[in-house]
């Protein structure tokens, strides 16, 4: 491993480097008041009912697990970025605990759903898949892994949920109990709401919303899709995907790697066979349509209800991101890219005021930074009989994972293109947080850039600002044991993991439902053995480019060394080819009777590297940027650090 030894002295702190420091600390100090007001010491939630899930909807009872998993599924990633190890610890009883009382309800089997929708299961998993990420070596992650995995290999026989004829899950509910083909007992109403809409529209007497609730009305749409929704399968599986991944990248098994092309080859075959979109049912013969009269649409979680191209878009990002990861081949980009352009392809300029969004709270900072402007570029994300409906603005998380992934000119152009048709300035940061942990995409890739220079701090300041709010919300709350509110958790986790992973990994968050963290960059302390920055070391990821990556590092202790390794990606997926940066040539610190010290000069030099790693010293109170020649996705990835 090649090392390179810092030399420029950190003359004048940065501030986003002081900044970044104190938001990692106040983190790590936060995570102690929430886990004393909602959680026991073994790691069990407060909460004093598993109702909201009847036996008849899911044939368990007990409540949707993924609500619950959530309270912690951004504190394994603060963690391998540089935060307290109480923060492994902490998240490692809370996954415990939580899978105990969940147990108990009946909700959980061998420690996994047992009956679940993925577009829900996916959003638990991903608190698992960043606890392996952050603790590989753990003997009885690597267990679960494998065990989940198989669930979806039919390895055990309690748990058939795959076809691999026709290279389809057997159901939308599905997990360690098998797939569930029938609903359990009798039908339920079906009482729609106004945000949502219809499922279908189907039923000649029964067009609004407001229709369901009349009782007879309910229960004929709720008699309608149970049918239709308990058998085949629909796009939310994709993010099973991840699942598989997860147990590859801790064992290595070609197994893991064969299921996944598999299954995600199957649905871009039905993609590229309707015009690049995902149709979003498949019988259990394998055909499009089957239980929906034909159609495209219609299905669970699909393109007519809930949410259409938002999860849509998250579980076909999610698959090819997996596929590009276990086989290099960057021909599955062509999957979230082609749906991608067919919904822009339909964007019109429209006034928001006028627009009843399902899901408008998630673009609370981006209408904020709009002022006075209510006309901007909104596209469809929802479709039905009637055609296109639902206009948002086109979700940043899509175009930034997209372009994470490929770093192609293409899909930089469409970032450009949409930032050009919308009202409001990309640079503006907003203080705010969705469950997703994200949404700050714009401002982040006008630093990458270069039009944003104060990014760093200005996000490093925001993410402080809601650290503290949702403390203040932690320690006004008095009634946490007695409250049934399942979101509880999700509004006040005040460990967020979106700024640390832009600046210091430089990319994206992870796409929330399911997907894994692809990144440019990670560290490993070379003082603890354990991954994330030492302590007091501050990292800015300053360019990423297809094969070139510019990151700058500070230790702001001017008394103690620091030493750390640099990984190309987040799974070693990458590879270094060289590494240029500055090393001091004038003398320091000088004579004490200088008074001040001098000017400083530095030479450009460069080190050649061939490989996954690379070794830095950062003695007290030193600095290096590093322009790290990239070669992406050429290893084979593994979860195993340095």
């Amino acid at each position: 491993m090649e090392r390179i030894t810092a030399s420029v002295p950190v003359t004048t702190p940065p501030s986003w480097a002081v900044q970044q420091r104190l938001l990692l600390q106040t983190m790590e100090k936060s995570a102690l008041p929430f886990w004393d007001r909602y959680v026991r010491d073994d790691g069990e939630l407060y909460w004093d009912s598993f109702g909201g899930v009847s036996p008849d909807d899911y044939g368990y009872g007990g409540s949707s697990p993924d609500d619950f998993y959530e309270a912690f599924c951004s504190w394994p990633l603060v963690y391998l970025m540089g935060g307290g190890d109480h923060l492994l610890e902490m998240a490692h009883r809370g996954w415990e605990g939580i899978t105990r009382q969940l147990t108990r309800s009946g909700t959980v089997h061998k420690e996994y759903a047992r009956c679940e929708d993925q577009f829900h299961q996916s959003e638990s998993d991903i608190f698992f898949y960043h606890l392996c990420m952050a603790d590989p070596a753990n003997a009885n992650l690597a267990i679960r892994a494998q065990r989940f995995a198989g669930f979806y290999l039919n390895e055990d026989p309690e748990a058939i949920n795959y076809d691999p004829e026709h290279r389809i899950i057997l159901s939308p509910f599905n997990g360690s109990g098998g797939a569930r083909r029938t609903p359990a007992g009798a039908p339920q109403p079906l009482r729609a709401r106004e945000n949502y809409g219809l499922p279908t529209y189907e039923l000649p007497d029964i067009q609004s919303w407001t229709d369901t609730e009349d009782d007879e009305k309910a229960k004929r749409v709720g008699e309608l899709m149970h049918g239709r929704w308990y058998r085949g399968d629909v796009p939310a599986n994709l993010a099973i995907s991840s699942l598989v991944t997860n147990a590859f990248l801790l064992t290595g098994e070609e197994k893991y790697r064969d299921w996944v092309v598999e299954y995600t080859d199957a649905w871009i075959e039905r993609a590229q066979a309707n015009d690049g979109l995902i149709p979003d049912n498949v019988g259990l013969s394998g055909k499009v349509g089957e239980y929906t009269n034909g159609k495209w649409h219609g299905g669970l979680y699909g393109w007519t209800l809930y949410h259409g191209w938002y999860n849509l878009q998250m579980t076909v990002t999610v698959a090819a991101a997996n596929a590009y990861l276990l086989t290099r081949d960057n021909r599955y980009l062509e999957f979230p890219r082609r749906q991608m352009d067919r919904i822009l392809e339909l964007g019109e300029i429209r006034d928001i005021r006028h627009e009843q969004m399902s899901l408008g709270h998630h673009f609370v900072g981006q209408f904020t930074a709009m002022g006075e402007r209510t006309e901007t570029l909104l596209v469809p994300y929802r479709y039905g009989d009637a055609g296109w409906f639902d206009w948002h603005p086109p979700s940043p998380v899509f175009l930034a994972a997209l372009w994470n992934l490929s770093m192609a000119d293409e899909d930089w152009q469409r970032i450009e293109q949409v930032r050009e048709a919308e009202a409001y300035d990309w640079n503006t940061v907003v203080s705010y947080r969705t469950k997703e942990d994200c949404m700050h995409e714009q401002p982040w890739l006008r630093f990458l850039a270069g039009a944003n220079p104060d990014y760093p701090e200005r996000i490093l300041q925001a993410s402080y600002q809601h650290v503290a709010w949702r403390l203040a919300l932690v320690r006004a709350q008095t009634e946490v044991g007695t409250l049934r509110d399942v979101h509880r958790w999700q509004d006040t986790n005040p460990v967020s993991s979106e700024a640390l992973i832009q600046l210091t990994l430089g990319a994206p968050p992870p796409v929330y439902n399911g997907g894994l963290l692809h990144c440019r960059l990670r560290y490993f302390d070379c003082g603890t053995r354990r991954p994330g920055l030492p302590e007091d070391v501050a990292a800015l990821v300053e360019k990423v480019e297809a094969d070139r990556t510019v990151v700058r590092l500070v230790n702001l202790n001017p008394q103690e060394d620091r030493e750390l390794i640099v990984q190309a990606g987040g799974y070693g997926e990458h590879r270094f080819t060289g590494a240029e940066y500055d090393a001091l040539t004038s003398p320091y610190p000088g004579r004490p009777n200088d008074y001040a010290p001098g000017p400083t000069t530095a030479e450009r030099r460069r080190v050649s590297v061939n490989g996954k790693h690379l070794q830095v010293a950062l003695p007290a109170g030193t600095e290096v940027t590093l322009e790290l020649g990239t070669q992406r996705y050429v290893n084979e990835p593994t979860s195993a650090g340095p």
